[in-house]
């Protein structure tokens, strides 16, 4: 038995030799904890690196600048007058209902309708020659050109499709001309809706602070 072994050990835990085994803390364990300590970094550069980049796509130097001047990042709509002129109401526009189709009673009854709708009525019967039978769509409205930015706008409300013309006249009202496409005017709730629609103010974006 060596002077190494220790009293009363034998068998596999025999020491031999002149030389005192080294205690070695396992390798293993240094790797793992090494290896812990690089994926936690490189988890940390990750993260902080996409954090920059959601930043810069995401307009985070604009979000800084609306914060630092005070003011909302989202716009609230804010009602604001059309820039047209207020379009005249059915009663200030006087209709002249013409029939350039072979079907008789049509303008009557089309010129009855608006009547209804609250229009001003002037003269009905057939269309003139120059229209007589050669109007393929639904209707032409003729008028003035000042008509485009008021009657028109109010009267083409009633009747779908109609073609806008202007002429040399000198007075306020407008031609209603029926053509071989007509069938009715446009059904009164639509037209009401429509006409609803053009005295209604648009919203504008604003980006002045919300209360």
């Amino acid at each position: 038995m060596s002077m190494l072994t220790p009293p009363g050990m034998g068998g596999k835990y025999r020491v031999t030799g002149d030389t005192y085994p080294r205690m070695r803390r396992p390798r293993r364990r240094r790797r793992i904890v090494l290896a812990a300590l690089a994926a936690a970094v490189a988890l940390g550069l990750a993260g902080w690196g996409t954090l920059q980049l959601i930043d810069v796509f995401g307009g985070g130097d604009e979000k800084k600048t609306q914060a630092a001047s005070g003011r909302a990042s989202d716009c609230v709509p804010v009602p604001t007058p059309s820039a047209a002129p207020a379009p005249p109401k059915p009663g200030q526009i006087k209709v002249n209902v013409y029939n350039a189709t072979p079907r008789t009673g049509l303008a009557q009854g089309a010129a009855d309708e608006l009547k209804k709708r609250g229009f001003a009525i002037g003269e009905i019967g057939n269309a003139t020659e120059e229209y007589d039978k050669k109007v393929a769509g639904t209707a032409i409205l003729l008028g003035a050109p000042a008509s485009y930015e008021g009657a028109f706008r109010v009267l083409a409300t009633q009747v779908r499709g109609a073609q806008l013309k202007a002429d040399t006249r000198e007075t306020a009202d407008v031609d209603l001309i029926l053509g071989t496409a007509f069938k009715n005017l446009t059904a009164k709730k639509d037209a009401d809706a429509a006409l609803a629609a053009l005295t209604r103010p648009a919203p504008r974006p604003s980006c002045e602070p919300a209360d």
